[in-house]
């Protein structure tokens, strides 16, 4: 389901109308039409308002892709207590290692933005890779991970100073997908 569709449902099940919403909100009703046409999305603050109102989280609101359940635990760490070992390529494929060292299979992907057309003409013709670098610049370098433990399979992303693992609601076995805005291709190696 896309956001609008997202938030159309969501809006009806806590028995709002367009109008109602809008009020509570401070907005036209067009906005909320528009938003749930996805013709547009609501900025941080209006999306953290409609959020409290229609009860629903903002990651339920923004994730395109059904992949992903709501099983999230995000875990501090300091990157640079992981040294690079064995089959580990850097700091983040040890620390991976090291968080799930009876996995059954760890393998390594590369996320890249996935751009929208008119992002994809920017990024290019008008100055090739500007998005994709800027969202390197503004996410940093993370390490990226599909874990299979016990059957299940997990979607792990590690920075410098946290290891996030969300539950995959349907198991992943192509070497290339889509998870909301980013895709994922697999990098050619395996750590377990």
């Amino acid at each position: 389901m896309t956001f609008g569709e997202k938030l159309k449902k969501a809006r009806k099940e806590a028995g709002l109308t367009q109008e109602e919403l809008a009020k509570r909100m401070n907005v036209s009703r067009s906005a909320v039409a528009k938003w749930e046409t996805d013709k547009g999305m609501p900025d941080i603050e209006n999306l953290r308002l409609i959020s409290s109102m229609i009860d629903v989280s903002i990651d339920y609101l923004l994730e395109e892709g059904e992949r992903i359940t709501f099983n999230e635990t995000k875990e501090p760490i300091n990157l640079e207590d992981y040294e690079k070992t064995g089959k580990a390529r850097d700091k983040m494929d040890a620390a991976c290692l090291a968080r799930f060292p009876d996995a059954d299979r760890i393998i390594p992907f590369v996320r890249v933005r996935k751009l929208n057309p008119l992002e994809w003409i920017v990024d290019t013709i008008v100055q090739p890779k500007v998005l994709i670098v800027g969202d390197y610049l503004t996410t940093g370098l993370n390490g990226n991970y599909i874990v299979e433990k016990d059957g299940k399979q997990f979607l792990v992303n590690i920075t410098k100073d946290f290891i996030t693992t969300r539950d995959l609601a349907e198991k992943i076995t192509d070497k290339k997908f889509v998870i909301g805005k980013y895709r994922y291709k697999w990098a050619r190696y395996e750590l377990i």
